[in-house]
């Protein structure tokens, strides 16, 4: 039997939490029907105002993968609770997540993903992801800042050189080995961010290794204002206080201040003089964001409100 013919034997579904889809999505179905290792389910949990009426998202005609949508009520959706919910509806080998705008580049994507499992302590594998055509230089450059062209296998005894980098892995395109995401938990129930690093650390911390395949290609980048990167941050800082045993015991500001000053080294190499003004100021948003959330706890409650960019998270108050 051949290396593929042995990978297809993998029962692997694709979940897939959306909210107002664009056509991101449908190209993602696409490419997900050209896979060399195809998944026998998608699942898709698509969030709206009101479950009872919900914006349907349509399957394309005669599309050829079994596909399942389950409606999730927006005041209901959590980051770990909602993707905790969707791997409580498979039983597959792999369970493999996905953002709605993150597209496969090409029909190897779910074969590089899962060839990592060879190794039996390895539990979760993760993508390369590489900019949309439009972006800038800036986000272009973070792009291969954090997903660069070597593969790596992760552990804990990465920690002393890799930090917080160690834990790193991402939803945008994951796969996790069943069988021990069940034993140690499954994702957080209630989290406004990074459910897929405190899930990574678990593993780690557990005793098993992380994967990240700069084959397994997606496209998937962000064109954010200096609030939205402010907003965005914000939530990571929160995310980092609540669960400080897996973030703030590493330090995470020392690899903010490695990109800053990679991107700015960039920036010169290339001569693109007149984008430092916006590097600086982006980062600055960043860094301020970054501080308010960690010291969420410590501020008004109409302020969290105020800057955060998911408001739905804190329906029941600030904790």
């Amino acid at each position: 039997m051949s290396a593929l013919e042995e990978l297809k034997n993998i029962h692997v579904d694709v979940i897939i939490p959306i909210y107002h889809p664009d056509d991101k999505l449908n190209q993602l179905l696409s490419g997900m029907k050209k896979q060399t290792i195809r998944p026998k389910n998608i699942i898709i949990l698509q969030t709206c105002e009101d479950k009872n009426s919900p914006e349907e998202f349509k399957i394309p005609d005669g599309y050829s993968i079994d596909t399942q949508i389950h409606y999730i009520d927006k005041k209901d959706f959590d980051h770990g609770g909602t993707r905790k919910y969707g791997a409580a509806l498979s039983d597959a080998d792999i369970l493999m997540f996905m953002t709605q705008d993150a597209v496969p580049v090409d029909e190897y994507l779910i074969e590089e993903l899962i060839k990592p499992y060879k190794d039996s302590q390895v539990s979760a594998t993760y993508a390369r992801q590489i900019p949309n055509p439009k972006a800038d230089i800036i986000e272009r450059y973070t792009r291969e800042f954090n997903y660069p062209k070597e593969s790596r296998v992760k552990s804990a005894k990465d920690t002393d050189t890799l930090g917080i980098k160690t834990y790193f892995c991402s939803n945008v395109c994951a796969t996790y080995r069943r069988d021990i995401y069940e034993k140690l938990g499954g994702f957080v129930d209630r989290t406004i961010f990074n459910e897929d690093m405190i899930m990574a650390h678990t593993m780690i911390s557990a005793g098993y290794k992380i994967a990240y395949q700069a084959d397994a290609l997606v496209v998937h980048s962000h064109i954010y204002s200096y609030l939205q990167q402010f907003s965005r941050n914000f939530d990571i800082g929160v995310s980092h206080r609540q669960y400080a045993d897996v973030f703030l015991k590493v330090s995470s500001e020392s690899e903010g201040i490695r990109l800053f000053r990679s991107t700015l080294q960039h920036l010169v190499n290339q001569r693109e003089y007149l984008l430092i003004p916006d590097l600086i100021l982006s980062t600055g948003f960043k860094y301020l964001g970054y501080k308010l959330g960690v010291n969420y706890n410590k501020l008004p409650e109409s302020f969290v409100i105020h800057c955060t960019m998911n408001k739905g998270y804190w329906k029941d108050g600030v904790h």
